[in-house]
């Protein structure tokens, strides 16, 4: 009978995301996470189909964490500033989290492909909360692009929000 593993899934994404972060992109492969959890490589494969999409699961429940509060400071701020700031501060956040994977030459080439579809969901998803404080859907998207990249710029938010202050 085979064993049962409680959350095997979430085992798997939370061991993946360890290793990347202690032995980098390229020295993560589905056998030392199989091994790490102490199942067999096909097991893994019958939850990601390759490595790529199990890191992208961590780095997407990551993110989802990351709309979800810019979503409730929307939610509650009558003035733009808190929610570019939260945008700010979560962008800031996301990026320290997930450095071992930006910053990896082996992961950019890996995902490479795939980061204009990506960045264009990321931008409406920053885009959408601004939406309520902006004349039009451009300008809201003007912005979120604005903060998006120059926060991944690692620029001040004193200095981002001076420039889009105006926009409002």
């Amino acid at each position: 009978m085979p064993k049962i593993i409680e959350n095997l899934e979430s085992k798997l994404v939370e061991e993946a995301q360890r290793q990347i972060e202690r032995d980098g992109y390229r020295a993560v492969t589905i056998r030392s996470v199989a091994q790490a959890c102490g199942v067999g490589v096909g097991t893994v494969y019958n939850y990601f189909a390759s490595k790529d999409e199990l890191l992208a699961t961590y780095m997407l429940r990551d993110w989802n964490e990351c709309i979800a509060a810019v979503t409730d400071a929307s939610d509650v701020s009558r003035s733009p500033e808190p929610v570019l700031h939260c945008i700010y501060d979560q962008l800031r956040a996301y990026a320290s989290r997930n450095a071992a994977v930006f910053y990896d030459e082996s992961a950019a080439a890996s995902f490479s492909s795939s980061l204009s579809r990506y960045h264009a969901m990321l931008r409406a998803q920053l885009s959408a909360p601004l939406r309520k404080f902006c004349g039009s859907d451009f300008a809201a998207d003007f912005i979120a692009e604005s903060l998006l990249t120059w926060t991944m710029e690692e620029k001040d938010f004193d200095e981002i929000f001076g420039m889009i202050d105006k926009l409002f």
